[in-house]
């Protein structure tokens, strides 16, 4: 065998173990926590986080696979729960749904507990990791709402110009008005993934008067906190952020492609100043969102359009319990970010930060040689803190 083909070989092995990420092991996620007794509740009801974190081993320590995964394939055979669709009708004219999926079974305190999903970006209530998470909590007697973004869902027509933005509260707060209806006794959790986990983190900090009282808590997942500080990062090639970027991009253009009658009528054009070949010509989200978003969300700048929409700016007015899971091999969510969760934590009592050394971006995929376990670490782990959050207001209102 010639040297060249040896030194080739070489090559692609050395290439396939680093993306892999062979050597590396199984590690106890970190916890940072000042309040001890939230902690030793949180590991009560969520066990997992005293065990290491296994990934599935031949792919699952790779946080580009992990991600890679999550984004094209999805969980192991993924059910389909039967919810019930509720429609809203705005008073700019726009048109909001949202599911509501009934428990199997009764929940482990007796009580009526209800958790609210927000999907991430251009994601909805089908989307394949909303419907797993959904099942596993429903199992352990949840009530689960998910949110469908404006515009992210085909099936359903677009009634206004508009579709979702990154860190706009309104959608948001609308369905919970229209939950209280029914279930104004249920005690809730707001739980948010990437994009979503930025809207119920902004929400609960807005200070808003008519919040409803029965919210005892939020988890967020996988979410970058500082939506200016994320794109300075992801225009970089480092960890292959652009390309990721890229994809994002793509996805909001699909979006608004999908409803162009409505949203890119010549009288909608003309209001909000819009020029469509800049739009679809856009190879990034900051061009995409200064040919599209902030002028329809009317900010003079693409700079003041992040900073209002990151929820970075209303951390210090959270007063609930707040629980931050990232995974350091996150390649969509730069490590500078994760400095926001850190220091939240620091001074808060009744909050904690998860860190996990594998998972990527909502992935977290665990067990198994090449498959999967159909429940992964976050679903599990997920439902369990959400159990010690309604434990620990349970007690507080005693």
């Amino acid at each position: 065998m010639s040297p060249f083909i040896v030194a080739f070989i070489a090559f692609i092995l050395l290439f396939i173990f680093r993306i892999l990420n062979i050597a590396s092991q199984p590690k106890k996620p970190e916890i940072l926590c000042k309040d001890k007794k939230f902690a030793a509740l949180l590991k009560e009801t969520a066990p997992e986080l005293e065990q290491a974190y296994i990934p599935t081993r031949i792919w699952g320590f790779s946080g580009h696979i992990q991600t890679v995964m999550h984004s094209l394939i999805g969980r192991k055979k993924c059910p389909w729960p039967i919810g019930e669709r509720v429609s809203l009708l705005l008073d700019d004219g726009a048109t909001l749904t949202y599911d509501v999926y009934q428990p199997l079974d009764a929940h482990s305190s007796g009580e009526d507990v209800t958790l609210i999903l927000c999907p991430g970006i251009c994601n909805s209530s089908e989307s394949i990791y909303i419907r797993t998470f959904v099942h596993h909590a429903q199992r352990k007697g949840f009530r689960c709402v998910a949110i469908n973004h404006i515009g992210a869902m085909k099936s359903i027509k677009l009634t206004s110009h508009r579709i979702f933005s990154y860190g706009c509260t309104k959608d948001f707060h609308e369905m919970l008005v229209n939950l209280q209806e029914n279930y104004f006794h249920s005690r809730m959790v707001l739980v948010g993934f990437s994009m979503g986990a930025n809207i119920v983190t902004k929400y609960v900090g807005e200070k808003r008067p008519d919040m409803p009282k029965n919210i005892m808590g939020v988890i967020s997942v996988c979410q970058g906190y500082d939506a200016l500080g994320a794109m300075q990062h992801m225009l970089l090639w480092s960890n292959f952020r652009r390309f990721y970027l890229y994809i994002m991009t793509e996805n909001m253009k699909r979006v608004l492609m999908a409803h162009h009658q409505l949203v890119l009528s010549e009288e909608v054009k003309s209001r909000y100043q819009l020029c469509e070949r800049s739009i679809l010509s856009a190879a990034t989200l900051p061009e995409f969102d200064d040919a599209y978003t902030r002028r329809v969300a009317g900010f003079d700048s693409i700079n003041d359009l992040y900073m209002q929409s990151s929820c970075s700016m209303y951390l210090e007015n959270i007063t609930i319990p707040m629980v931050f899971i990232n995974a350091q091999d996150d390649p969509i969510i730069p490590e500078p970010l994760l400095s926001w969760p850190r220091q939240y934590v620091e001074s808060r009592d009744r909050s904690a930060y998860i860190l996990t050394s594998h998972g990527g971006h909502l992935g977290f995929y665990e067990g198994g040689l090449l498959k999967p376990n159909p429940v992964t670490w976050l679903d599990r782990t997920a439902v369990g803190i959400a159990d010690a959050i309604l434990r620990d207001t349970h007690s507080k209102s005693l």
